[in-house]
């Protein structure tokens, strides 16, 4: 029997993330990742993608989406040494760009840019591929002492101690090894084994909706700007990227119906960037695919509870959103840095980290904002999904509102840098 402070399931960007926080506070970790180990020279290291499609031919399955870090989350990761690697590969978003184009006619009849000059910080966040971040945390746990990382492993068995124990939870893996742990972190993604072990349900709908997610280069710089467009089945997402052989570059998330989904999809590069180029009606300019592109199935998944004895589930594990606003990974570091800090604390006055009180505690204050951000974010969608005129009409007078009275605008920009 190995021993442990810290088991945390699940090797993904969340998964890692949290290992390099904890370890900053100078926690012992395991990463217990069914992924096999990366090579060496490898710097595509990828989450697990079980529900991506992947078209054009041979190009073999990997995350090609990208995330908008926002600044919550990057403080976070600058606390655990890793932000300044990971942001060498990103593209600053200095304003979040909505537009409505709902009307009638194809073309924008709102447009509210949220600029970060009004923030404190002067911008919103950083754009990174899934790809590049989770290689620079891969980087950093290389450097730490107090983080053993297990590849191509799982967690088969949770037993968590008596009801009249305080004794830690014993967690076997499927190689056979098992760890007695003060703490158990249930990173292990949206089917979570860890999740079902420990007998906590979840509620999980689905859109009649997916996302088609690739790259673009473009005539018309992008201006460190993130555009949201909204006319119906979804929004259409451009977020910076760092230039492209010397062109602009965005990487793009398309939601639409699935069927419509489909019909993109088998488009070659040179249809799919004109069907873009007309959606985006022609405001980027001359389009070109620059990458592979993948769909990924709309859901949206939160969790009945986010405890058990001597467990938390975090990060999809816990909640599951579609990619509205930047929420989900940077919903999952908010996770990991409020737990992060109730554990420190603990620590410090010499407290047990695993306790069923300040598990509870977290899972009292924790909860009722993830289902609070679930809720909301499903709205949006919906929002955003609307095919009749007057709802579209009704969206459209819900963001000139937002755009022009004061208020209601800080409170978006507050949204908008996550808090």
């Amino acid at each position: 029997m190995q021993e442990t402070e810290i088991l945390i399931a699940g090797g993904g960007i969340a998964g890692l993330s949290a290992a390099v926080r904890l370890a900053a506070d100078g926690h012992q970790i395991v990463v217990v990742d069914p992924a096999p180990a990366p090579a060496a020279s490898d710097e595509t290291a990828q989450d697990s993608a079980d529900d991506i499609e992947v078209k054009n031919g041979t190009t073999p399955p990997q995350d090609l989406r990208t995330t908008a870090f926002l600044k919550p989350g990057i403080d976070t990761l600058t606390y655990a040494g890793v932000w300044d690697d990971m942001q060498a590969s990103g593209a600053q978003l200095r304003v979040m760009r909505i537009i409505d184009a709902g009307g009638t006619e194809r073309t924008p009849r709102e447009t509210a840019d949220f600029d970060g000059a009004e923030t404190k910080d002067g911008y919103f966040g950083w754009n990174i591929t899934n790809i590049a971040a989770k290689a620079a945390l891969l980087r950093k746990i290389a450097t730490l002492d107090n983080v053993r990382l297990i590849n191509a492993c799982k967690v088969t068995c949770f037993a968590p101690p008596t009801a009249a124990g305080p004794g830690p939870a014993i967690v076997t893996l499927s190689d056979g090894q098992k760890f007695a742990a003060s703490l158990v972190l249930a990173a292990d993604g949206r089917n979570s084994t860890l999740r079902d072990l420990a007998g906590i349900r979840f509620n999980r709908w689905s859109y009649d909706q997916d996302a088609l997610v690739f790259a673009v280069s473009h005539e018309t710089p992008h201006d460190n700007i993130s555009t949201e467009i909204h006319r119906s089945g979804g929004p259409l997402t451009l977020v910076p990227m760092p230039d492209h052989d010397g062109k602009p570059c965005s990487s793009v998330v398309w939601m639409v119906p699935h069927d419509r989904a489909q019909q993109l999809a088998a488009l070659d590069d040179a249809a799919l960037a004109r069907a873009l180029q007309r959606d985006t009606m022609n405001l980027f300019g001359t389009l070109n695919i620059v990458t592979p592109r993948a769909v990924w199935p709309m859901v949206a998944q939160v969790a009945h509870r986010l405890t058990a004895p001597r467990l938390a589930l975090i990060a999809e594990t816990a909640h599951v959103v579609p990619p509205i606003g930047a929420q989900g990974l940077n919903m999952s570091l908010h996770d990991i840095e409020t737990l992060a800090k109730q554990i420190d604390v603990a620590k410090l006055e010499g407290k047990d980290i695993g306790s069923d009180a300040l598990l509870k505690g977290w899972e009292r204050r924790q909860l009722p904002k993830t289902i609070g951000r679930v809720g909301g974010i499903d709205l949006l969608n919906r929002a955003a999904m609307a095919e009749p005129k007057f709802l579209r009409d009704l969206r459209y007078t819900g963001l000139c509102a937002i755009n022009h009275i004061g208020p209601l605008r800080r409170l978006a920009i507050k949204a908008g840098i996550g808090k």
